[in-house]
This record gives C-alpha cells, sequence and structure tokens, in this order.
C-alpha cells in the first residue's frame, strides 16, 4: 500500500514540476516580445530602508527624497535616447507632461497646514503605481478644516517604475509610521489623528491601525477613511512571483515586468513590475492574518469607525473582501460603507457580465449588519437621476435619497482609480478645471478612431477617472471632520 501512495505522489511531483516548467518557458518567450525597457524600467534609485525611515524624521525622509529624484534626473531625463525625447514622455524635461515643470512636483511629499487654529492631524497614503497627486483634494479637505494634512510619497513611487522592482511593503508600512510621527509632532498629541489610504494605502491603514492596538509607541488613529482600499486581491497576484523568475536571466530580464507601457501620465506609473503584484499580495496576507488575530484576540472592537467608499464593480482589488475580509468582522462602532452601483442609464445593460449587473448582490452580506450601508445609483432603472439606498446598523429596511446629481449617461459604472478625483481636477476630471493644467487632461480624451493608432491600448483609456458622486463622498468625510 506504501509503494502505491509513494508513486502516486511521485508522479504529482513530476506532473507538477512540469506544468511550472512549461508556465515559466512560456513566460520566458512571451518577455521577448513587445517594446524594449527604458531608462526608467532599469534604473531604480536608492531610497531609505526600512530600519532607516524608523530612525529618521521627515526632514531626514525628504532629504532622501531629494537624492532620489536627483539621480533620476542623471541617469533617467538627462540620459534619454533621442526616440524617447517626445511630448508624450513624462521623463523628458521638454514635454508638457514633465512633473518638474509644474508649479509643485506632486509626486513628491508635501504637507498642508490650515491657516487658522490646528484642531487634528491627518496622514494620507496613495495607492500603488500612484502618487501624492492622488490625495491632493481630500488633503485640501481636511487643511480647510484645522487638520495638518501629511501626505507622504511611499518608497518606489513618484520616481520611476524601476523603483517598484525593489521596494517592499515593510518599506510603505515604515513610511506610513513616519508620516504619523510628523502628523503628531506638527498638530500635538491631544488632537484626533484620521488616517485615509487609497487602494493600496488602504490596506496600509487599516494595518496601522491593527498594529496601534498593541504597540504603545503608535498613536491610535480616531478614523479611518479608506478609498477603494485593497483587502483582498485577484487569485493572479498571488502566483505572480513565480512569472518573474525567468528574469535572472539577462535574456529574459522583461520577464519581471507585468506590463511595459509608455509613461505618459506625470503622477502615475503605465508599466507595472512583477514585484508590485507580489507585494501587494504579501500585504494583504499580513492584513489578512493581523485581522485574524485581533478577532481571536477580542481587540477588533477597539478599531476606530471606518468610512470606506468602494465601487461594486472594482477591477483592481476585490470588492467583496472589503465587506467579507473587514466589515462584517467590525463591531458596532459607527462604522459605514459605500458603494457604488452601476449605472443602468448608461444603456449598455444588456451587454453587463453577470459579474457586473449582479455586483451588489454579490458583494453585500444580508442585513442586519453592524454598520450602516449606503448604495449609490440610479433612482430608477434606467433613469439618470441618482440616490442613496440606506440600510442603517442593525436594521433590515432600506431608506432612499436623493442625491441630487445626475450618473453621466457616458459613465456605464465607478472605476477603481475614480474614486478620489473629482469632476473638476486637471489631469482625470470630466470637465477640468483649465487653470488645473498637467499637460494632459486623461479625463477628457475621447477614444474613437482607427485601430492601432495610439501609443496605448485602449484598455489604458476607457476605465472613468473621475468621480461624479464627489461631493457627496466629500460631504460625508466631512462629517467625520466637523460634525454639523
Amino acid at each position: 500500500m506504501v509503494r502505491p501512495l509513494r508513486s502516486v505522489a511521485k508522479f504529482l511531483a513530476i506532473s507538477i514540476a512540469v506544468v511550472v516548467a512549461t508556465i515559466l518557458v512560456v513566460r520566458a518567450i512571451d518577455s521577448l516580445r513587445g517594446p524594449p525597457l527604458e531608462p526608467w524600467h532599469t534604473f531604480v534609485p536608492v531610497e531609505l530602508t526600512s530600519a532607516e525611515m524608523d530612525a529618521t524624521d521627515w526632514s531626514g525622509y525628504l532629504a532622501a527624497e531629494d537624492r532620489a529624484f536627483e539621480a533620476v534626473r542623471a541617469n533617467v531625463t538627462d540620459m534619454l535616447p533621442a526616440r524617447d525625447r517626445v511630448g508624450f514622455d513624462r521623463y523628458f524635461d521638454g514635454a508638457p507632461v514633465y512633473p518638474g515643470s509644474f508649479p509643485q512636483n506632486f509626486n513628491r511629499s508635501y504637507i498642508l497646514t490650515p491657516s487658522g487654529r490646528v484642531v487634528g492631524a491627518a496622514v494620507l497614503l496613495h495607492g500603488l503605481t500612484d502618487a501624492p497627486y492622488s490625495m491632493r483634494h481630500i488633503a485640501s479637505l481636511y487643511a480647510s478644516h484645522g487638520y495638518v494634512a501629511v501626505v507622504i510619497r511611499l518608497p518606489g513611487h513618484g520616481t520611476v517604475p524601476a523603483g517598484l522592482t525593489e521596494a517592499t511593503w515593510e518599506d510603505w508600512m515604515a513610511a506610513t509610521r513616519l508620516a504619523v510621527r510628523e502628523a503628531v509632532t506638527r498638530a500635538g498629541p491631544e488632537v484626533p489623528l484620521h488616517v485615509v489610504g487609497y487602494s493600496n494605502g488602504g490596506a496600509l491603514a487599516v494595518l496601522y491601525a491593527l498594529a496601534a492596538l498593541t504597540d504603545t509607541s503608535l498613536v491610535r488613529p480616531a478614523r479611518l477613511v479608506l478609498l477603494s482600499p485593497m483587502i483582498g486581491v485577484t487569485r493572479f497576484a498571488r502566483f505572480s512571483g513565480l512569472a518573474g523568475w525567468p528574469a535572472v536571466l539577462p535574456p529574459f530580464v522583461k520577464a519581471a515586468w507585468l506590463s511595459v507601457i509608455p509613461e505618459f501620465n506625470p503622477f502615475k506609473y503605465n508599466s507595472f513590475p512583477v514585484n508590485a503584484a507580489r507585494q501587494s499580495h504579501r500585504l494583504t496576507v499580513a492584513l489578512r492574518e493581523e485581522l485574524d488575530a485581533a478577532v481571536r484576540g477580542g481587540r477588533i472592537g477597539d478599531l476606530p469607525p471606518i468610512l470606506t467608499f468602494q465601487p461594486a464593480t472594482d477591477f483592481t482589488v476585490s470588492a467583496r473582501a472589503v465587506v467579507t475580509g473587514l466589515y462584517d468582522r467590525l463591531e458596532a462602532n459607527g462604522s459605514e460603507l459605500v458603494v457604488y452601483d452601476v449605472n443602468t442609464a448608461a444603456h449598455v445593460d444588456l451587454l453587463f457580465r453577470d459579474r457586473a449587473r449582479l455586483a451588489i448582490e454579490r458583494m453585500l452580506t444580508p442585513p442586519p449588519r453592524a454598520y450602516r450601508v449606503v448604495v449609490v445609483g440610479n433612482a430608477t432603472p434606467g433613469r439618470a437621476a441618482a440616490a442613496e439606498r440606506v440600510t442603517e446598523a442593525g436594521a433590515t429596511d432600506e431608506t432612499v435619497r436623493a442625491l441630487g446629481v445626475d450618473y453621466p449617461v457616458d459613465v456605464y459604472s465607478m472605476s477603481h482609480i475614480a474614486v478620489p478625483f473629482p469632476p473638476h481636477d486637471g489631469l482625470y476630471g470630466s470637465h477640468p478645471d483649465p487653470d488645473d493644467d498637467f499637460g494632459i487632461s486623461l479625463g477628457t480624451i475621447a477614444t474613437r478612431g482607427e485601430t492601432g493608432m495610439l501609443v496605448v491600448g485602449l484598455d489604458t483609456l476607457l476605465r472613468n477617472s473621475s468621480n461624479p458622486f464627489y461631493g457627496a463622498m466629500a460631504a460625508k468625510i466631512e462629517d467625520g471632520i466637523a460634525p454639523r
């Protein structure tokens, strides 16, 4: 009996090895296709380590940031080959999208200080491949209400995509702790601390709040605000590390990248390295383990109220994980989940996949719940007027409140990337402010024309990039800052 079992085990092991080898060979061959790697894919600026960030202060972090940006200037911008000196290249200092030419380079860390009395501290954490730019509107909102708003550039971001080939989630966590220390130092320990996280930054915000429950050296947040938080990721991210294995051989160096795309966005990377996906998965695993430990230890009830804004049709993170991984574990503490439904007034509902048509039902668990749920969508199916469907914590009935705005008929659903940006945002807005100019208006690009004419695929441009319900979102955030 033992021998047959050993034979089966040996057969399975060989089969798995063959499958893995086949995948790696296919991946290696596939990496030879497509455009070549550019200087921003190969040069990695030096960043502070986790230990160095824990041992330094804000001025030390900014000094290291200065060195990293100067290194990019010397090794990428000043060394660009002629083929890259074009108007859509963010690393060409003659391009309209060159970040260094704007009054403020929003790839850099910054702090907003209120003009009057300081009444609170806010730390704002951007998303993966993103930059502090994405938090500027919410940071301004906090500053207008008397909060010191610290917006930190997480390591590996804002410089060159190659920076994410070496950054780790532990580095991002150390940067979070540093930002909190600076915010509390500037605002004082007696005022409330809010931590705001977008996408990957949302996972960092929750993980920081969990760590503060047991680590007395960390200041506990009074509130968390999460935008499309990365509580869970796709299954592919779990195995993304395998995709990069062929890159150890020089001919297959491009295997370290899941996508190599021209860098036309001044404040977000388009190219995506394997390590970024791997670190996002490692971060969600660490977050899940800490949430499990908090539940087992009876500490989950000590988390502060959490306000989250989440598209039900999120293609980047798992919307379902926001509910099952986080919200369904919370105790009644005033937390609220705002979910954006699809738009039936766009008149493409016949083309919706089931995962879009049934997104709300698949995402939410049945009431009663320990938290408040607000579903934003059409007041009447097929009509543009938008409304909130509200189920209070502990209740089963639903009330409806008109929002006084329409769901734009040219937007069939909210996207992951749209949540932090108002329609007037100069880069991502559907109706950009002319005075808020960053060389390109990605939110107004009309993608109709002949195929093969653009430097990027249409999927890069088709996602809606601003939030038509930003005003309602800002009002909810304000209620947590200064209750009416």
